[in-house]
């Protein structure tokens, strides 16, 4: 009965420093990149239902094409709040995402740019998403330096 167990909430990122360790940089969702992502997403719906709808011989292109910009913009008002809560922290030794996910830098065998995501692959074939990230592309170089420097500190 003493003895306390702590939840963690889906969206909430821990970051306890182990011995040595330190924090190098926030990576949180950005608002601008949350909203072109599902523009992007909608211009691509809208063409690929009108595509479709016209291949069928359907007179309802314009309708249908519409509706799959409305149902993404739906989509988007729908997750914003959950997505924007998401970061994940990069330190010196691992990077630590929400719901007590964490990746050490020596684990990972790939970090890539998709479209303005990070896709973390670790050496067991674990993948994690970091979503919505503002200037993706610095951000990966960052984490490829972070797990270098890791790497010669270590002696591998």
């Amino acid at each position: 009965m003493g003895e306390e167990i702590r939840t963690s909430l889906l969206a909430e990122t821990v970051f306890v420093p182990e011995q040595g360790e330190k924090k190098l940089r926030d990576i949180r969702a950005d608002k601008a990149t949350y909203w072109r992502d599902h523009g992007v997403m909608a211009v691509l719906g809208m063409g690929v239902v009108g595509m479709v709808l016209a291949f069928i011989g359907s007179d309802h292109v314009a309708i249908g094409s519409l509706g799959a910009v409305l149902a993404l913009a739906v989509r988007g008002l729908w997750l914003y709040s959950e997505q924007m809560k998401f970061h994940w922290v990069l330190s010196n030794t691992r990077l630590v995402g929400p719901a007590g996910r964490e990746v050490y830098l020596l684990e990972l065998e790939k970090v890539r740019r998709l479209f303005s995501d990070i896709q973390l692959v670790t050496k067991s074939g674990d993948k994690h998403l970091i979503k919505h990230v503002a200037g993706a592309q610095s951000v990966v170089a960052e984490i490829e330096a972070a797990r270098v420097k890791r790497a010669k500190r270590k002696g591998g």
